[in-house]
């Protein structure tokens, strides 16, 4: 396992979470040369919602993949709480985001012959949780989401809001510093998506819980405190936003 590095750079400056530097990405080679990301600078606050906006193949998935450890870099230096993630080995990252990420995706990403209840509850177990202990938690991470009296339920017996729900519950079941969502509500209609960005909120200002929100649509960016516009694997543009909370 590599050496944990410590960031000398003050908290301050990182408000104790992410700092990022020159991060750079480049798929393929020659004329198949993509340079996906060009040298982003990108500072990501504890507790805040961040949604990153931009049009299709801009770099805004490439950069929540490579912040988040799910994809290596090309170039450059990504920080969290004082650890260096782009000198970690996949172990060291795998057991980051085990321990400090939680995700949601367009599709759900829920095991289909598994209930509400059990999809939640998978990365407790694979914590080494107890069986006992780990559906307690999650019956209580879906008892949050609003979903408590659908957990013996499947994927296939849920509407798509519902099962984006029980996505959402199962990345807030450990408790994880920050969340990070990729286009959340694109599958979903405009009041689902509402609920779905209430839950959200809710999980920010009662828990803490810090969110990165992918997404092309401005109704779902407007719900943020802060926008960060992409285009080109560049950021173009980033504004605050005043949100009713």
């Amino acid at each position: 396992m590599q050496e944990m590095y410590n960031y000398t750079h003050s908290e301050t400056e990182t408000n104790g979470l992410i700092y990022c530097r020159s991060l750079s990405k480049i798929y393929g080679y020659g004329e198949h040369r993509t340079e996906a990301l060009k040298q982003v600078n990108v500072n990501l606050a504890q507790g805040e919602i961040t949604a990153i906006m931009g049009p299709s193949g801009c770099g805004k998935t490439t950069l929540l993949q490579c912040i988040s450890g799910m994809d290596d870099l090309t170039e450059g230096e990504i920080w969290f709480r004082g650890k260096a993630v782009h000198r970690m080995g996949e172990d060291e990252k795998d057991a980051l985001r085990a321990e400090s990420m939680g995700f949601v995706f367009q599709n759900y990403n829920l095991i289909p012959v598994l209930t509400a209840v059990e999809n939640v509850e998978l990365p407790m177990l694979t914590k080494g949780y107890s069986r006992k202990k780990s559906r307690s938690i999650a019956l209580d991470a879906l008892g949050k989401v609003g979903l408590f009296d659908r957990q013996n339920h499947k994927p296939s017996q849920m509407s798509g809001g519902q099962q984006q729900r029980v996505a959402l519950a199962r990345a807030i079941v450990h408790k994880p510093l920050i969340v990070w969502a990729d286009e959340p509500t694109g599958a979903l209609d405009r009041q689902t998506s509402d609920k779905m960005l209430d839950l959200m909120d809710y999980l920010n200002k009662e828990e803490g819980m810090t969110f990165v929100i992918v997404t092309h649509d401005p109704h779902v960016a407007a719900r943020a405190g802060r926008i960060i516009y992409m285009d080109s694997g560049s950021i173009i543009h980033e504004k605050r936003t005043v949100t009713e909370r």
